[in-house]
């Protein structure tokens, strides 16, 4: 049986260069989105790119914890173990704290942060027991860069960090990788309607192969945090 990927947010940006670089190396691949025709068009360019592949979709709200309790079942449904966890779910809406509209927090906090904890926390018994497994949380360089556009969407991402720094020192007895990937301006839809060229900007399909090289090392190595930045620094 192929290994099994489970990837938050799969069929835009990072997330879907995410879901082609697993299945292009034989992985299934699980994945959710907020919208089902997004994971329908996710579904026919996989099967078409890599024919065979087991994809598993789900159309979930990680936000919503009923939801995320909903895409959990699902992935322990499929009664196969998860080897690599990426919890890549997340929005950015800029702003600053003290104007920014009531309930940005809330909002940033419950899809960049309570997503990932959760999607973990309900995973993860399956590495624990096996003692072996990858976790890849999709931080920012605006988790360790204040900038005053940032708001809500910087501490988020400042917490997500911390979460991965937690983790990585839980799981090193069980033999558990944990690795924070925290990219600089990546070229996605949440750059859309930008007057600035693409060569601008990162490539999602980049992030995708240094997360894919990360956990190609060795189980006796982890790279705890991977540090991307467009070639000409940060917007």
């Amino acid at each position: 049986m192929n290994k099994l990927a489970v990837i938050s947010g799969g069929t835009k940006g990072i997330g879907q260069a995410l879901v082609e670089k697993f299945a292009e190396n034989g992985f299934a691949v699980a994945t959710c989105a907020r919208t089902g025709q997004d994971l329908e068009r996710l579904s026919a360019m996989i099967g078409k790119k890599f024919p065979g592949t087991d994809l598993y979709t789900f159309s979930a709200d990680l936000s919503d914890s009923a939801e995320r309790e909903n895409f959990i079942d699902y992935v322990v449904s499929l009664k196969r173990p998860v080897d690599v966890l990426i919890n890549n779910t997340g929005i950015f809406k800029p702003g600053q704290i003290y104007n920014e509209p009531r309930g940005t927090l809330e909002e940033l906090i419950g899809t960049n942060l309570y997503s990932a904890y959760h999607l973990t926390r309900g995973l993860i018994g399956g590495m624990i027991r096996r003692r072996e497994g990858y976790i890849f949380n999709i931080c920012s360089t605006a988790s360790i860069v204040a900038y005053t556009n940032g708001g809500s969407y910087g501490i988020s991402k400042f917490a997500l960090l911390g979460m991965s720094k937690v983790l990585r020192e839980e799981m090193k007895s069980f033999n558990i990788r944990v690795s924070a990937v925290l990219p600089g301006a990546t070229y996605t839809a949440s750059w859309e309607g930008t007057d600035l060229p693409p060569e601008r900007f990162i490539k999602a399909e980049d992030v995708a192969e240094v997360i894919w090289n990360a956990y190609s090392l060795s189980p006796r190595t982890v790279v705890e945090e991977i540090l991307i930045r467009p070639m000409a620094g940060d917007l």
